[in-house]
């Protein structure tokens, strides 16, 4: 029972930590209909992107593209999913 209950645990904590993970990779934005509605704020962001032209390969690397996005984003005042900054 004990080891049962130890994989149980370990499998929910994996898919609690996964689901904090944020997006990165290749970015589309759009009007409607957004995997993620995002804010983007001066100080104290969620999230802080780093726009990149090649290999947005970890958390917070963002390469906009106009097809074959791996998400997409809609900025919006209110009800965000996430706030981001933007890095320099």
């Amino acid at each position: 029972m004990n080891k049962k209950f130890i994989v149980l645990l370990l499998m929910l904590l994996a898919v609690c930590t996964s689901a904090w993970a944020f997006p990165y990779g290749k970015v589309k934005v759009v009007k409607s209909f957004p995997d993620y509605k995002v804010k983007v704020v001066k100080q104290f962001a969620d999230l802080k992107v780093k726009v990149v032209s090649n290999f947005p390969d970890r958390e917070g690397r963002w390469q906009f593209v106009d097809s074959f996005p791996d998400f997409t984003i809609q900025y919006v005042d209110a009800f965000a999913d996430f706030t981001i900054q933007f890095e320099e």
